[in-house]
């Protein structure tokens, strides 16, 4: 709402989680990528360090994504964000309690394989269909943020709100994170089926995979702290 002083937010009826969301997903996309390079490169690997990793990033997906999912609208004033950050984190961390709960128990077994890709692709590969469904999805939320200009930033939130007046260039940029993140999910079954095969060799697939897994964590990690900044400065010049 919009009072004489500018934009007014009842902060009190708009919760959000997408800042510490935006760390887990970085944080999880750099860890997934750099396990399947260490194995690849048969480098020593840590399958219980690797399990309370994923079970710490997939804790925090899975709660904030849960309610964010199941309180409709969480957030009064943008009820799309059930959908664009809520539902992804919780699928996403949901996946991740999975392959955390795997490592653990697997462990020993990962430890004394020759190559621990393999069982851990058998695993990974049942997963495909739900792999192709989020990554379709994430593709479907990207096209929607740049069709319906989604995610444009308020002119008093600093630095993001300088281009409060070019609301396609927020919304290019965080469509686009969503929809190259549907791209690496749609890789993944891929990979999997070609390592569960005893296929362990470096191919284009593979290394575009790797790259946008490990850009895409960049990214969200980079874009999630820097968030720390700019929504608790929106939050200060929006309070009542």
């Amino acid at each position: 709402m919009k009072d004489d002083q500018g934009l007014i937010i009842d902060w009190m009826n708009m919760p959000t989680y997408n800042t510490i969301m935006c760390l887990a997903v970085g944080a999880a996309l750099c860890s997934l990528a750099v396990m399947g390079k260490q194995m690849l490169e048969k480098k020593p690997i840590e399958p219980k360090g690797w399990s309370l990793n994923l079970a710490v990033l997939g804790i925090l997906l899975f709660l904030t994504g849960l309610h964010m999912t199941l309180t409709w609208p969480l957030a009064k004033y943008f009820p799309f964000d059930n959908i664009v950050f809520g539902e992804p984190a919780l699928a996403f961390g949901t996946l991740l309690l999975a392959f955390s709960f795997y490592f653990w128990k697997a462990s020993q077994l990962l430890q004394t394989s020759e190559n621990p890709l393999v069982p851990i692709a058998k695993i990974g590969y049942q997963f495909k269909y739900f792999f192709y469904g989020i990554g379709l999805a994430l593709i479907a939320i990207g096209v929607a943020g740049v069709k319906y200009q989604l995610f444009a930033a308020p002119p008093e939130e600093p630095v993001s709100g300088q281009f409060a007046e070019y609301p396609l260039v927020e919304a290019i940029f965080i469509s686009g994170l969503w929809a190259l993140t549907g791209v690496a999910s749609l890789l993944i079954p891929s990979v999997f089926k070609s390592f569960s095969e005893g296929q362990i060799i470096a191919t284009t697939k593979l290394k575009a995979a790797y790259i946008l897994l490990y850009g895409l964590g960049i990214v969200f990690l980079l874009f999630g702290a820097f968030n720390y900044f700019s929504h608790i400065g929106l939050i200060v010049n929006t309070m009542k």
